[in-house]
């Protein structure tokens, strides 16, 4: 039997210059009789209200394809002002007061640390700030706090010192690096155990986008910046893993995805062709296809259930990883403080050793590496593991039809690729098998981890050498703004 919803309020209003009856509904909808629009769902389109005299003005969104002559469109919100006028200031005291609370039942942020990042991407993340966030912030009675960030590693500097009691949560207006910085930064404050809960949020302003537009994928809505800040003004949260990076002493936490290999060698080498815009990436990727590298090393694993058949048995082995071996290109030394990583019996665990050489290994998060790479389809927020994608032997043509369905996840499909979830994962980088001299790139959350010999810009610093690394995974570590 259907529960019946109790009314909390109802009452005779003012609408348009004439009189209807209004009800706040126990299930949160606010109904009225007179007018296009009868009704409004305080959890989805309700952002905040103000007083104005005797007047009510509701601050809403509404669905964009219901107001296409106001500016909207399929797969957008438009903002829109709803205002009744109650016949009495005791009916006007009493509909504030049950509103309010209504909407504080949400547990919504009300006052926020803003970060913007000027120079990703396209460098329009303050104009899409000024824009599309602030005036829906407005809109919603949120406080905020606006800091530019001018360099790299400034958001994670900012992170480090800031008095988190004074926010309920941090959003980066941004790609996907202000996000990383800020888990780092979190994750190296002597409270980190209390810093890392407080909830992230991130505005698509970048180049790869991947952890938003994964957010707004759940629940079908496309990755825009409007629809992206209301998914932190509603507050609803969920947890992330995060991945820990180990070398030598260095450690590196990780939120998005790592690669070695083709995938690596496309996104770091494609910035020397950057006048191109976003078709540098289509075009190198068919320039390193044509001229395919492949790399020796090894992986090796351990392999959620039902993924033990991948690989050969084999043990958990520290050598060189504790203590890496020199290489020619020392890594920036970084002090780290903090949390430690994940307390893992790696020992005592069933490893699993794939052996080179390999054209790509892959390890992701969460589904999407950017707006138009699904790269695993099959990635949970916080099921504790990665999700681990390797391609070795692949002919040509169908490597070039593999990469073109990135964008639906179809590659995982292909018998060219092997995709598994692993809990633990040790990588061993080698040269290219063609040329000895060469190493390769790794890539962490888009940027550089580690550069090997002779590889473009290797005369950059990076924060670790291109030798053995190990990755452990701390479920649901991180708390993150989402739409569900």
């Amino acid at each position: 039997m259907d529960q019946i919803v109790q009314d909390i309020l109802s009452d005779r209003v003012r609408v348009s210059g004439g009189i209807t009856a209004m009800t706040l509904t126990g299930d949160g909808r606010l109904r009225w009789t007179d007018g296009p629009q009868r009704s409004l769902t305080l959890e989805k389109q309700v952002l905040g209200f103000v007083v104005e005299g005797n007047k009510i003005r509701i601050r809403a969104v509404v669905d964009g394809r219901d107001e296409i002559c106001c500016g909207g469109s399929a797969g957008s919100v438009v903002r829109k002002d709803f205002v009744f006028e109650p016949l009495s200031e005791d009916s006007k005291r009493l509909w504030c007061e049950k509103l309010r609370d209504f909407i504080d039942s949400f547990g919504r942020p009300k006052r926020l640390y803003i970060f913007v990042n000027p120079f990703g991407g396209k460098k329009i993340a303050s104009k899409i700030f000024l824009d599309d966030v602030k005036p829906l912030l407005e809109d919603a009675n949120i406080q905020f706090t606006v800091q530019e960030t001018t360099q790299q590693l400034h958001a994670k500097e900012i992170v480090k010192g800031l008095d988190l009691s004074k926010y309920d949560g941090i959003v980066c207006v941004s790609g996907d690096g202000i996000l990383v910085e800020v888990v780092n930064g979190l994750l190296e404050r002597e409270d980190w155990n209390d810093a890392i809960k407080v909830p992230l949020g991130v505005v698509p302003a970048g180049t790869g986008n991947g952890m938003i537009k994964s957010l707004l994928d759940l629940v079908g809505e496309p990755c825009k910046a409007s629809n992206a800040i209301l998914a932190v003004i509603r507050g609803h949260k969920r947890l992330l893993d995060v991945a820990t990076i180990l070398q030598g002493k260095t450690r590196f936490h990780s939120v998005l995805m790592l690669a070695w290999g083709l995938v690596a060698d496309i996104d770091i080498e494609s910035e020397k062709y950057r006048w191109m815009g976003s078709a540098r990436i289509d075009f190198y990727a068919l320039q390193r296809i044509l001229y395919l590298r492949q790399y020796n090393g090894r992986v090796s694993f351990v392999p959620a259930p039902g993924f033990e058949n991948h690989g050969e048995p084999s043990t958990y082995s520290e050598q060189n990883i504790c203590n890496p071996i020199p290489s020619q290109q020392q890594p920036i030394k970084i002090l780290q403080h903090g949390y430690q990583g994940p307390d893992v019996d790696l020992k005592n665990l069933e490893w699993r050793i794939i052996n080179g050489p390999f054209v790509a290994v892959w390890l992701h998060n969460v589904p999407w590496g950017s707006e138009n790479t699904m790269a695993a389809p099959d990635a949970k927020f916080s099921d504790g593991y990665l999700d681990l994608i390797i391609i070795k032997d692949c002919p040509k043509l169908a490597l070039l039809s593999l990469l073109s369905n990135l964008n639906k996840g179809g590659h995982v499909k292909s018998p060219y690729v092997a995709y598994l979830k692993v809990k633990a994962f040790i990588l061993e980088p080698g040269a290219l098998t063609q040329e000895p001299n060469r190493e390769g790139i790794i890539d962490c959350d888009g940027e550089v981890l580690a550069r090997g010999k002779g590889t473009y810009q290797c005369d950059q610093k990076s924060l670790m050498s291109y030798d053995k690394l190990q990755i452990t995974v701390d479920q649901g570590l991180a708390t993150l703004f989402s739409p569900l």
